[in-house]
């Protein structure tokens, strides 16, 4: 197995899963940020076409992508805060992996916080 060049954070362990994990929320939540000003800016064309597609949305299958949406969008954020103490910290890189830790253990909490409440409104429960 090769190895990585001298000088390098990322190596194929934590760091660089969290890498690819920023990369593929920041692309999902663009693409639903772009689903998002798209399917709004009916309201201006027909009101009428707004609401029905704003209806195919309040269903369990769309309710449990807008939990995949939001986790998406906690990890993103706790981990650009990470990624920015990494970068401007002076000791960032050395802790980048109790950061990335730390980062985890927000999401848990935060999405704990979120989920059951969520659920219950998805699936009736309220």
């Amino acid at each position: 197995m090769p190895t990585a060049p001298a000088g390098t954070l990322y190596r194929g362990r934590e760091g660089m899963w969290s890498w690819v994990a920023h990369r593929v929320t920041g692309v999902l939540i663009f693409f639903f940020l772009l689903v998002h000003v798209l399917d709004t800016s009916l309201v201006r064309v027909s009101p009428e076409a707004y609401d029905a597609v704003i209806g195919t949305y309040k269903n369990p299958i769309m309710g449990l992508g807008e939990a995949g949406l939001v986790a998406a969008i906690v990890f993103h954020a706790y981990n650009g805060l990470r990624l920015i103490l990494v970068d401007f910290w002076d000791k960032g890189a050395k802790y980048q992996r109790v950061l990335l830790w730390v980062v985890m253990g927000l999401f848990v909490v935060t999405m704990a916080g979120f989920l059951p409440r969520h659920l219950m409104h998805v699936f009736g429960g309220e």
